[in-house]
């Protein structure tokens, strides 16, 4: 007798929306019992009462919560980041034994995880930081799933977590990520591709409306029939579906009505944050944060209404060249966000010596997800040609994309500049560009500033060394180690 009989083999901690859906998610699929707690017992009670076909085992406290897991004990929690989550973590610890595992599958920072990961290997239990996407409907019919944590650990929730996962090609979307804070960091490098993704497709929205002259209806059936093609996503699916609605108050369309200040939730934040620690340029993700931060700051863009704007107007002649030309810039700019966003696990994977493996982030990206999209299949297969790849944007499939689509992405952001619209994330995004294939950067000038007003040295194209001008006096060169 192992004494599992009648046990669970996963629990959830945290029943709100999420929670719940993940709970039931489990209990749908065969070979799964779920225990369920709350802290409110009576959020426990309720799901039970909706739900009874889940046969969920609810438990009351922490110790009866344990005792109804089979061994090795697996629980998900999903409470909110920060405090909340380290207050399970400790009554977990309590009631776990050496060899159980603990799963936060909210959006916790990386370097949180890393830190628990560490406290809570201590006891001999196991913690696993792993992101979960695709919102609620992800949690309830199957998300992208990208766990951290020990091998040992996936060894008993891999098929757990596969169980539940979306599913693209017959693959389910979840994949041992790597140690520590790895999946909690891919999540968060997720969210930051999802927030350039968004204020790209807005940019494209505003376009459209300001200078084409489309209705949000009429924009619903453009982004719709872009949706057959290579940007078939669910943002672009979505995006069709919100420009369609209509307002039951007023009549009008609800994009006119709703409030012009995005909100967010912090990861977006973060991923710029890491990449700045990193060295990595994620411009097109930074420019989709601080576009909602300049959304929500309606007493500055009061303050600024009467600023000058631009004296030319643009009209576009022929609308569906217009269209296109959009759509292209569109696609270019995407390809962008994702390349930096590799960039940024490519980092944080050498960083923090976690073997990532870029591929296999893409497959599991197909779908579950709210970046899933047709072209994650063309990153798996980048990455398949060329484990080291430097650049995704230097891969082929992509440099004849972006090369193909250069001349619309360039009518469109000079267009827009002229014309004094906002295309931070377009704008940003063809910069890099440049700035990536430029043979030579003026920061040559930037360090002869620093070296200037600080003494930081130089190295030079024509030998080896560093080097530091004696700028006053006669300005002669020395190499840094004479400096010193």
């Amino acid at each position: 007798m192992s004494g599992n009989e009648g046990k669970a083999n996963i629990g959830i901690v945290g029943l709100a929306v999420m929670g719940s859906n993940l709970a039931r998610n489990l209990a749908s699929r065969e070979g799964n019992t779920v225990a369920i707690f709350n802290r409110s017992y009576e959020k426990t009670e309720a799901l039970v009462a909706e739900h009874p076909e889940a046969g969920f085992l609810p438990a009351k406290t922490y110790e009866e919560f344990a005792a109804s897991l089979a061994r090795p004990r697996t629980a998900i929690i999903m409470v909110k980041a920060g405090r909340p989550t380290d207050a399970v973590i400790d009554e977990l610890v309590k009631v776990f034994e050496p060899g159980d595992i603990i799963i936060d599958g909210g959006n916790a920072l990386f370097t949180d995880t890393i830190r628990r990961e560490k406290a809570v290997r201590e006891t001999g239990i196991n913690f696993v930081g792993a992101g979960i996407s695709g919102g609620e409907e992800g949690a309830l019919n199957g998300p992208s799933i990208m766990p951290g944590g020990s091998a040992e650990a996936w060894e008993t929730m891999g098929p757990i977590l596969k169980s539940i996962a979306a599913v693209a090609d017959g693959e389910p979307c979840v994949t041992h990520v790597g140690t520590d804070g790895a999946g909690h960091f891919v999540k968060m490098i997720h969210n930051g591709i999802e927030y350039a993704d968004m204020q790209l497709i807005a940019e494209a929205y505003d376009l459209l409306r300001r200078v084409g002259g489309f209705t949000p209806a009429e924009i619903a059936d453009i982004f719709a029939e872009w949706n057959t093609g290579e940007l078939e996503s669910y943002l672009i699916e979505i995006t069709a579906e919100v420009l369609r609605q209509v307002d039951a108050s007023t009549g009008k369309p609800l994009v006119d009505v709703i409030l012009d200040q995005a909100g967010a939730k912090g990861t977006g934040a973060w991923t710029v944050q890491s990449a700045l620690d990193l060295g990595v340029p994620v411009s097109g993700i930074a420019e989709a944060v601080f576009a909602r931060s300049l959304s929500s700051a309606p007493a500055q863009r009061s303050a600024a209404q009467s600023l000058p704007a631009s004296t030319e107007t643009w009209s576009v002649d022929d609308r569906d060249a217009f269209v296109e030309d959009v759509r292209r810039a569109l696609y270019a700019s995407k390809i962008i966000a994702y390349s930096q966003g590799f960039d940024a696990i490519v980092a944080g994977a050498a960083e923090y010596n976690w073997d990532i493996k870029k591929g296999e982030i893409a497959k599991i990206w197909r779908a579950g997800c709210i970046i899933r999209a047709q072209f994650l299949n063309r990153i798996t297969e980048a990455y398949a040609d060329d484990p080291e790849l430097v650049a995704l944007v230097t891969a082929p499939y992509f440099a004849d994309a972006v090369g193909s689509a250069l001349p619309s992405w360039r009518r469109i952001v000079a267009g827009a500049a002229l014309a004094g619209i906002p295309t931070p994330a377009f704008a940003s995004s063809l910069s890099y560009y440049d700035g990536l294939r430029a043979d030579r950067l003026p920061a040559a000038l930037v360090q002869g500033q620093r070296d200037f007003f600080g003494a930081h040295t130089y190295k030079r194209v024509d030998r080896e060394g560093t080097f530091h001008t004696l700028w006053s006096g006669d300005r002669s060169e020395i190499s840094a180690a004479d400096a010193h």
